[in-house]
């Protein structure tokens, strides 16, 4: 059924509220309050502006907020406290090391690949916080400059949560809006994202060509490292490999995400009896999920006033004349966008707009394709295009401050030369594969 809205007060100041929110999270660096603060100001301001109104309660307020996204992360989270602190991590990085026999190039496409897949089932921060300082470690053992390895680091972290439901924030907002299964979104996305990485490492040898001709120190990191907690890391392992079964058949099961991550948490909590709850708890990242919850608190009082649906009447018409050029421009839209601000607040106000040209009618399925593409491949575009990138970013700071080289410090300029072109080449893979495959996204 089509519906046609005309913009009125409510709209206009529900969209004022979003705006500012918005602005404010965005120029962080600028005003050094943290984004939480300006999304949850935002929430109440959108909830008593509603009450105001007559368009939001704080009753519909609880209701916006999309629980499976919250529960999801709090648990993912949780499981991942618990295994940093058993040396299984170190234990694979160091393996991997010692596999390469000093070969750069295949360290680089090892610990990538690693990176990668690591990042489809935990969330690229997690891994990157995992790696970086063990990248930095083999890189000294090696006496070879870490920076290559810490940037194919931080990109395949995002590109490689894109083939996953779970592996970015992102990527959980959009199936869980969307209806979108653990499996189908792993069928659409592996490929491309397999391209993508081999775009991004192949990338990455031309950018670093000279550091990865060098001849490294040939050490023997077999023994460097060991598990200190055998017992838990085996229980997480083994709730790890359940709960990817669960994801599987959650659909036919009638089962959301959260479900299957709280399920893999109690099973770790219950068999690995040496954990402590509340450290595990702890590690929590409250400030995140509060975030979460404020924008769609939001998102929620802007969907109210119809405001999005609104914008979404001026853009059905190109969408519903040309749906593969419009999947196209969104993919490079959401990658340039989340380039240069944070890809969640950016999904977030993405969502209704797609819900919005899908209750006029519109097959928005390759839509939702292209934003999580976009989304998670364009934080490759700058440093502070992911969480992840920020973090590399602060230890290869910190490494060039400890060793008094500045030259170990990854620069706005050095990404720019380095990482942006490896950005577009994973972009211009995606578009070539998501025209010459487009009826295949066309399905959930």
């Amino acid at each position: 059924m089509h519906y046609t809205y005309e913009l009125n007060q409510p709209m206009v100041f529900s969209a004022i509220i979003m705006i500012l929110t918005f602005v404010g999270i965005f120029t962080e660096g600028l005003h050094h309050f943290h984004r939480t603060k300006f999304a949850m100001l935002g929430a109440m301001a959108m909830i008593i502006c509603g009450q105001i109104y007559g368009f939001y309660s704080p009753k519909e307020a609880l209701e916006a907020i999309d629980w499976n996204v919250v529960f999801l992360l709090g648990a993912m989270m949780t499981v991942v406290s618990i295994m940093i602190p058993t040396g299984g991590f170190e234990v694979l990085a160091f393996k991997i090391a010692d596999f390469s026999k000093g070969r750069l190039f295949l360290l680089m496409i090892l610990l990538g690949s690693a990176v990668a897949g690591i990042s489809f089932m935990l969330d690229n921060v997690t891994t990157v916080v995992i790696f970086g300082p063990l990248i930095i470690l083999i890189c000294s053992t090696l006496k070879v400059n870490p920076i290559p390895y810490l940037l194919t680091a931080a990109l395949l972290s995002d590109t490689g949560g894109v083939a996953s439901l779970i592996g970015d924030p992102p990527n959980i907002m959009i199936g869980s809006a969307a209806g979108i299964t653990f499996n189908s979104f792993f069928l659409h996305m592996f490929g491309l994202v397999v391209v993508a990485v081999v775009a991004t490492i192949l990338t990455l040898k031309f950018a670093f060509k000279k550091e990865l001709s060098v001849k490294p120190y040939i050490s023997d990191f077999s023994n460097i490292a060991k598990i200190k907690d055998k017992h838990t890391w085996n229980v997480s392992l083994t709730s790890m490999f359940i709960m990817l079964v669960l994801f599987i058949f959650h659909h036919s099961l009638g089962w959301d995400a959260w479900m299957v991550a709280t399920i893999g948490l109690v099973i770790i909590l219950f068999f690995a009896k040496k954990t402590d709850m509340d450290a595990a708890f702890g590690k929590i990242e409250i400030t995140l999920l509060a975030f979460f919850i404020a924008l769609f608190v939001i998102v929620g009082g802007v969907e109210h006033t119809h405001f999005l649906s609104y914008l979404g009447s001026f853009i059905e018409p190109f969408v519903k004349s040309n749906l593969l050029g419009s999947t196209i421009l969104l993919l490079w839209l959401s990658a340039i966008m989340s380039a240069m601000i944070d890809n969640i607040p950016f999904t977030a106000a993405m969502v209704p707009i797609i819900l919005g040209l899908e209750s006029q009618g519109v097959n928005v399925t390759p839509l939702w394709w292209a934003l999580a593409i976009g989304v998670g491949m364009g934080g490759n575009g700058t440093h502070l295009g992911s969480t992840a990138n920020v973090y590399i970013v602060t230890i290869s700071e910190r490494l060039a401050k400890e060793k008094n080289d500045p030259s170990l410090a990854i620069t706005p300029g050095l990404w720019f030369r380095k990482g942006t072109p490896a950005m577009v080449a994973t972009l211009v893979t995606s578009s070539i594969l998501m025209w010459l495959f487009f009826p295949y996204f066309m399905d959930l």
